[in-house]
């Protein structure tokens, strides 16, 4: 039962799922900052724009205008440190471990033709009596 738990959690396709699913999660995140920090003030607006901090309001008595920039930088942060330690925490050791796996497996040999096999027998039996009949 165990054995069968492994092999699941190690193919290869399970992990790639699961880091769509991480890096997906997290670029919703960056995407939704995006609409609520840009968009919606754009929308909000109608007039001219009044700048304070690392953001600006579109229309100056309106908060609902503030476009604000340091959410955004935020979130890309978050995004690119969310994709950096999936990367460097689970797809570089799992592609680490399926490169030992594969160095540890030898290759099958080559099936023989059974022309040569014949031909390999009729070879060592002429070896082994010293090529008497």
């Amino acid at each position: 039962m165990l054995k069968g738990f492994k092999e699941f959690i190690m193919r290869g396709n399970i992990v790639d799922l699961a880091v769509a699913v991480v890096i997906g999660s997290a670029f919703a995140a960056v995407v939704d900052v995006v609409v609520s920090a840009v968009i919606t003030p754009l929308l909000n607006s109608l007039g001219g724009a009044e700048s304070e901090g690392l953001g600006f309001r579109i229309i100056s008595d309106n908060a609902a205008t503030y476009m604000d920039f340091s959410a955004i930088i935020n979130a890309l942060i978050v995004f690119v440190m969310t994709a950096a330690v999936v990367y460097f925490a689970i797809v570089m050791p799992m592609n680490k471990l399926q490169e030992r796996r594969a160095a540890g497996k030898e290759p099958e040999p080559e099936a023989v033709a059974e022309d040569v096999a014949v031909l390999r027998e009729i070879r060592d039996m002429l070896a082994k009596n010293n090529g008497q009949i």
